[in-house]
């Protein structure tokens, strides 16, 4: 599982989706946390890192999920999902080395 990980991460960093997807978050939580009123920290009079944390998991939840797809895609792609299939790794194995490029 760490093998495909390794192999998963190396590929997507080298590709300039990588740098979209990371630009998309910053901008997104940036904008939450800075800019719109109802939870700038410019606002509350103090610094406080809680609008950070409660926004994060929701842009999580489209960001990771659309890498994986896109992980998946580029196997398919490139011919090499049927290769990675017979692999003595469990469907399981597989779809966690994904979710965790994701989420790094």
């Amino acid at each position: 599982m760490f093998a495909i990980l390794r192999k998963e991460f190396n590929a997507f960093l080298s590709s300039p989706v990588a740098y979209v997807v990371m630009g998309v978050f910053l901008v997104a939580t940036g904008l939450f946390v800075w800019v719109f009123p109802d939870s700038s920290v410019l606002d509350y009079g103090y610094a406080d890192l809680q609008t950070l944390f409660n926004i994060a998991p929701w842009i999580f939840l489209f960001l990771i999920p659309a890498i994986t797809m896109r992980t998946f895609a580029e196997e398919k792609k490139a011919g090499t999902i049927e290769l990675l299939l017979t692999r003595p790794l469990t469907d399981g194995q597989i779809l966690g080395a994904n979710f965790w490029l994701a989420c790094c």
